[in-house]
């Protein structure tokens, strides 16, 4: 029973808030302008070339204009978010950051684990469909020829090993070996030339927009393109429409993971979030009305719509500038998928979870060198080898895990007990046992500030939101939710989550002094939660497979090297033994000259 709690603790155990911007060994050389550029160049890659296309074929219509604002809308939840836990937490590390000080470490590690996987897929699919659209330029010469001579005859790689791609990521870890400041320089190039092209594409494409494209009669419709109309498959194709744009706009978190490298973190990084989203949702917006108006939806082509639509009306000059900005773009993406790669692996590594070596930071370039190659290495082989189609979906699962945790820790935080000393406002010592949890759901005692009592009902509240959102969102894809048993557990299920919700919302708020906060809390975190469970569980089951093999190599590493190693591990050990335990380490001079030092003070 012992040896349970003890894990429970180390489990459990979490990362204090210390908010020292001083202590980090980074570089601070990212302004404003530097993280909002990273946050759009990261997001706006091959995507605005192709989704807005896609979409609008054969799910959307031109209705893939309120797709885009739906999703919009969806990931502005999470962005905000993320900007009250910059403003919270200027460190580097992202949503395991957050989660690591306000929930414990092992969700901590779970989710910087998820991260890992979300930017290193990114780099390797980046990298990827870089070497595709330059190979489709020499007319697929280079893929024909590796193909024939190469040829893997494997199920789960790909077809032929990409060494343009593996070339290109090494290339960038070089880069990025050199300093960040170096590497947001070309990041902040790509990402304007890549904003002037879409600008052209917008301005361009209006001169020849025709409204009469959003209001087709049906018998001009072809047979399976719905009816015709600014919504031709109805409303179920606008929401389905907005689960595939809703991958449009990840990519901003990136942001979050320079808060050691940002100047003037608290007030910048939250900005930068906020208008990086705002330029992303402008976009493809533009984009996807001008796109629409200038051909039907039905003769749209979902891999390259804008050299199509522009051949169809005679301006296919402009076909060559799209092709220009898309390779721009692809290098904004690039750059903006791996640089937050090793920031992670340093702030899991410094933290002790994961080998401290790759915490090293390089006098010199002031980067985390080591764990930038090591994180190259890793996406550079995956881009040579794999297909990067089967992996592309596990990306989502990472980047909506973090998204959701980041969502239940903004509710964990707005509430937290500010006393930590089991008492209320009245010094009086609470009670933690049911019938006390019972009264607080309806805040019986009229409490103004929070205590372990009312945190305690706002944890237990906001987990079992989330757990009844995943088991609506299974039943969801088991029975017809449009059924009479359907609509009765819909109508159940909905009638809960308000009251849960109603329930957090009555509950004691602390005051805490923010350069940022969530408006509309806990409505507007509990939707981020819902909403990024659905789209977890619309992905299929394979992706679900592959990433439960990851989680395994993840806890495997943990528990048997972090659990052991980490720094909060020591700090609930006398100082003595910590020192001791450093100097096997190889990380402090010797033992018995502390303990002479400590008895010569006392």
């Amino acid at each position: 029973m012992g040896m349970l709690v003890d894990l429970w603790k180390a489990l459990t155990r979490r990362k204090s808030n210390d908010g020292i911007e001083s202590e980090s060994k980074l570089a601070r050389v990212l302004n404003l302008f530097d993280l909002v550029a990273l946050g759009v160049g990261s997001t706006l890659g091959l995507a605005i070339y192709v989704l807005a296309g896609s979409v609008a074929y054969d799910i959307a219509g031109p209705a893939v204009t309120l797709s885009f604002l739906i999703a919009g809308i969806a990931s502005a939840f999470a962005g905000i978010c993320y900007a009250e836990f910059a403003a919270r937490v200027p460190k580097s590390g992202s949503a395991y950051i957050y989660s690591y000080i306000t929930i414990g470490e092992f969700v901590a590690f779970t989710i910087g684990w998820n991260l890992i996987l979300e930017y290193v897929i990114g780099t390797a699919s980046v990298a990827s469909g870089l070497s595709r659209y330059l190979d489709s330029l020499m007319d697929n010469k280079m893929s024909h020829y590796l193909q024939s001579s190469l040829s893997i005859k494997v199920d789960f790689l790909g077809q032929y090993p990409d060494f343009l791609a593996f070339g290109m990521v090494l290339l960038l870890t070089v880069l990025l070996s050199f300093g960040v400041k170096e590497s947001s320089f070309l990041n902040n190039i790509f990402t304007t030339l890549n904003l002037l092209t879409i600008s052209v594409v917008i301005i361009a494409g209006s001169i020849y927009a025709d409204p009469k494209n959003w209001s087709l009669t049906p018998e001009k419709v072809p047979g399976g393109f719905g009816k015709g109309g600014f919504m031709p498959f109805g409303f179920a194709g606008v929401m389905a429409g907005a689960a595939k744009c809703f991958y449009g706009f990840v990519g901003f978190d990136c942001i979050a993971t320079t808060g050691e490298e940002a100047i003037n973190p608290r007030r910048n990084i939250p900005l930068a979030i906020i208008i990086s989203l705002i330029i992303i949702f402008l976009s493809y917006f533009g984009v996807s009305t001008v796109l629409t108006m200038m051909l039907p939806y039905y003769s749209q082509n979902p891999n390259a719509p804008f050299p199509t639509a522009f051949e169809s009306v005679d301006a296919s000059w402009i076909k060559w500038i799209v092709t220009v900005g898309a390779v721009f773009a692809l290098c904004a993406s690039l750059l903006g998928a791996m640089l937050p790669t090793p920031r992670i692996f340093y702030a899991m590594a410094n933290d002790g979870v994961l080998f401290k070596k790759l915490a090293a930071v390089n006098n010199r370039t002031q980067t985390p060198l080591l764990a930038t190659i090591t994180s190259g290495l890793f996406a550079a082989i995956m881009a040579l080898l794999f297909d990067v189609n089967q992996l592309i979906d596990m990306m989502s699962i990472g980047t909506l895990m973090a998204y959701t945790i980041v969502a239940i820790c903004i509710v964990v935080l707005r509430y937290e007990d500010v006393f930590k000393n089991g008492r209320n406002d009245h010094a009086e010592v609470l009670p933690v046992c049911g019938s006390a949890l019972l009264k607080q759901l309806l805040n019986w005692h009229l409490y103004e500030k929070p205590n372990s009592l009312s945190s305690t009902v706002t944890k237990i509240a906001i987990v079992l939101f989330a757990i009844i959102c995943a088991i609506w969102c299974g039943v969801h894809k088991l029975i017809d939710i449009n059924s009479t048993l359907g609509l009765i557990i819909s109508s159940v299920t909905a009638t809960i989550l308000i009251l849960i919700m109603v329930s957090i919302a009555i509950q004691p708020v602390a005051n805490t002094d923010l350069s940022f906060k969530v408006p509309l809390v806990p409505l507007i975190p509990c939707l981020t939660i819902f909403t990024n469970l659905y789209l977890m569980f619309l992905l299929d089951a394979y992706t679900w497979i592959r990433y439960l093999v990851w989680i395994i190599l993840g806890y495997t590493i943990y528990f048997i090297y972090g659990i052991r190693n980490s720094k909060q591990e020591d700090e609930n050990l006398p100082v003595t033994i910590v020192r001791e335990r450093r100097h096997h380490l190889g990380l402090e001079p010797d033992f018995k000259t502390y303990i002479s030092n400590d008895r010569s003070i006392m």
